[in-house]
């Protein structure tokens, strides 16, 4: 049996932790052979609750899970961690402008950055759920100079699979069935979910999803906002924020990293943009294709793209500009390795 990982969970007590540390613990996102260790870190108010998720693990009876370890100290959170999901985020409340949720996170990331760079491995895989992810993932990386830049990500897979989704029930067909999507930029309305380059098996033969999908008003119009505005919908029927699809998504990202993408298909996520062939700003952490093999991950570079995706992908990077600089967060030219 392999030794344990160390992995935390930021805002543990937290509605989409619930739906996800169940799956983690259980051998769904690193591997069925590979013990783990969890560290629960969310805000002091939130100790009690955290003592039930606790007692809840270990009533679990999970095999792999060695030790849980509930916490409101970052210097406990990230001591030598293999793994962060860092989901705890301040929400946007009644009247709040983004800039104003902007500005409350970035005290949260600055110190959590801090955190990873002073305690975590060098080689922790840091994923940013707590929105705004790409922005907060941006401060975050920047708050932790020591670790490599390709080490953050932030969550745009729930996007990348509702995309999927959508275009498999067009289809008429299950969602293992489309590969190749693509969301690019921000996690935020201004998302551009691409399938000018995705592929749906169709009774068995790869066919491109524009052709199967045979309308193309639909693809450039409700398909694209359905996925952007899917967060806002799902809210508005459920009185709740997404959790068991974020927590889904979560497990997605995370063993993609871990195990790696499959042959010949690409999924979406939120990395560092420096040395991308789309034109896009490169001080940014911004949803591309990407390839992921021995825990690195790879852009997807030089697919075609046409003018209609071109707009849509300057006008999410234009948004990401804005909240980078919004937070006078200054331009690093720092150069990601690559495979």
């Amino acid at each position: 049996m392999a030794e344990p990982i160390r992995v935390v969970v930021t805002g543990a007590a937290g509605q989409i932790a619930y739906s996800l540390l169940y799956s983690i613990a259980k051998g769904d996102v690193f591997g069925k052979d590979q013990p783990i260790i969890l560290v629960l870190l969310d805000i002091p108010p939130m100790l009690p609750v955290l003592d039930g998720v606790v007692m809840e693990l270990q009533d679990c009876a999970l095999p792999l899970l060695r030790e849980v370890i509930p916490t409101d100290k970052v210097e406990v959170g990230f001591k030598d961690i293999d793994a962060a999901i860092l989901v705890g985020s301040m929400p946007r409340k009644e009247g709040m402008e983004r800039k104003d949720l902007l500005k409350a996170n970035v005290a949260i990331f600055k110190t959590q950055g801090a955190a990873l760079d002073k305690y975590a491995k060098k080689t922790v895989k840091v994923l940013v759920v707590g929105n705004p992810a790409n922005t907060n993932c941006l401060i975050a990386s920047k708050s932790a100079p020591s670790i490599p830049k390709e080490n953050f990500s932030c969550l745009t897979r729930l996007d990348h699979n509702r995309a999927s989704s959508q275009v498999a029930m067009r289809c008429g067909v299950s969602s293992d069935k489309v590969k190749n999507v693509i969301i690019w930029g921000n996690h935020s309305s201004t998302q551009y979910p691409d399938v000018h380059h995705a592929k749906v098996n169709v009774h068995g033969t790869e066919t491109p999803a524009y052709d199967a999908v045979k309308d193309e008003t639909w693809l450039r119009g409700d398909f694209i906002s359905t996925v952007q505005l899917r967060g806002a919908a799902v809210i508005k029927a459920r009185k709740l924020s997404s959790a068991m699809s974020a927590a889904k998504a979560i497990c997605d990202h995370m063993r993609d990293i871990w195990f790696g993408t499959k042959e010949g298909e690409f999924i979406s996520m939120g990395v560092y943009a420096t040395g991308n062939s789309y034109g896009i700003p490169e001080d940014l952490i911004y949803s591309f294709p990407v390839e992921i093999k021995n825990k690195t991950w790879k852009m997807v570079d030089g697919l075609p793209i046409n003018d209609f995706s071109r707009a849509k992908m300057d006008a999410t990077a234009a948004e990401l500009v804005e909240e980078r600089d919004t937070q006078h967060l200054d331009p690093q030219k720092t150069r990601c390795s690559r495979l």
